[in-house]
C-alpha cells in the first residue's frame, strides 16, 4: 500500500512563498511521474506542474515563471515551491505520483489527501 503525506499549506499574503512537500511511502516497483494539482472551490482538479522520470519538467501556464517542482528520487518526495503567490493561487494542493505497481507492474495512480494553500492579504 502507497500513501502520500503532503505539507507546507496555509496562509500567505498576496506576493508570498510557499514551498509544499509531499512523501510518498510504501513499496512500488518504480516510479514513474510526481505531480501537483489543485483544485479551488467550484472548479475542475487542475494539474500545475509534473515532473517525469529523468527529470522533465511541465507547468500550467498560469504557474510558469513562478512555481517549480522537484523531487528526491531517493526519498521519494516531491516539492512544489510557489513564489508570487496571487489570490488565484488558492486551493487545495493534492500530490500525485504514478508508479509501477510491486507485484503487478501494472502503472497505478497514487492521491494524497491534499492540502490548503490559501492567498489573502
Amino acid at each position: 500500500q502507497v500513501q502520500l503525506v503532503e505539507s507546507g499549506g496555509g496562509l500567505v499574503q498576496p506576493g508570498g512563498s510557499l514551498r509544499l512537500s509531499c512523501a510518498a511511502s510504501g513499496s512500488f516497483f518504480s516510479l514513474d511521474s510526481m505531480a501537483w494539482y489543485r483544485q479551488a472551490p467550484g472548479k475542475e482538479r487542475e494539474l500545475v506542474a509534473v515532473i517525469i522520470s529523468g527529470g522533465h519538467t511541465n507547468y500550467v501556464d498560469s504557474v510558469k515563471g513562478r512555481f517549480t517542482i522537484s523531487s528526491d528520487v531517493a526519498k521519494n518526495t516531491v516539492f512544489l515551491q510557489m513564489n508570487s503567490l496571487k489570490p488565484e493561487d488558492t486551493a487545495v494542493y493534492i500530490c500525485n505520483i504514478v508508479a509501477r505497481s510491486a507485484t503487478t507492474r501494472f502503472l497505478v495512480h497514487y492521491w494524497g489527501r491534499g492540502t490548503q494553500v490559501t492567498v489573502s492579504s
